[in-house]
């Protein structure tokens, strides 16, 4: 017969997980020399390596941002496998109209068309209408025309953000007709 065993969980409910166990667990360290952080970020070593290098999270995002994926390739390699990604990945192009959920012909998203309502506009409405009914409500509520008021504040708010995702989506039509 098998001896007791001690434990914690006092039956149910179970206060561990189904998979913990009462021994150590084995924590990989952040690889960038001095950081005591658990390194739970796996990063390549090189573009097409199976070597990972493991960081925390400040450090992958350190990583991220100075890592070249072309580094090392000549000019005509760089355009090769540029042009190998993009005909890899033209079949998500396809599937772009799923994008939209909401009113309207499809030609707009959900969030396209809430920011066109803060503006007051039609959906069919051009970015210069846009441009300027966005400044017509900046120039109404900024906070330094209107220093103490928190529904200005707010609606200005409202308006930079609505600003923003019309801008960038207009940004992407344009990209996508060039």
């Amino acid at each position: 017969m098998a001896g007791a065993r001690r434990s914690n969980d006092w039956g149910f409910p179970r206060w561990r997980g189904y998979d913990s166990s009462r021994e150590t667990v084995e924590v990989r360290l952040c690889d960038r020399h001095g950081c005591e952080e658990p390194g739970d970020r796996p990063a390549p070593k090189a573009p097409n390596s199976p070597e990972r290098w493991y960081f925390c999270e400040k450090h992958a995002a350190e990583y991220n941002r100075n890592y070249n994926y072309f580094e090392g390739l000549t000019k005509e390699q760089r355009k090769q496998r540029e042009h190998d990604e993009q005909r890899d990945a033209s079949g998500f192009g396809q599937a772009s109209h799923y994008g939209w959920g909401g009113p309207g012909d499809g030609t707009r998203s959900a969030d396209e068309m809430r920011a066109l309502e803060i503006f007051e506009l039609d959906s069919d409405a051009d970015i210069a209408a846009v441009k300027k009914a966005w400044r017509k409500l900046a120039k109404e509520n900024h906070p330094d025309v209107k220093p103490d008021d928190a529904e200005a504040a707010k609606r200005f708010r409202a308006g930079q953000a609505a600003w923003e995702v019309l801008r960038a989506a207009d940004e992407r039509r344009t990209w996508k007709g060039a």
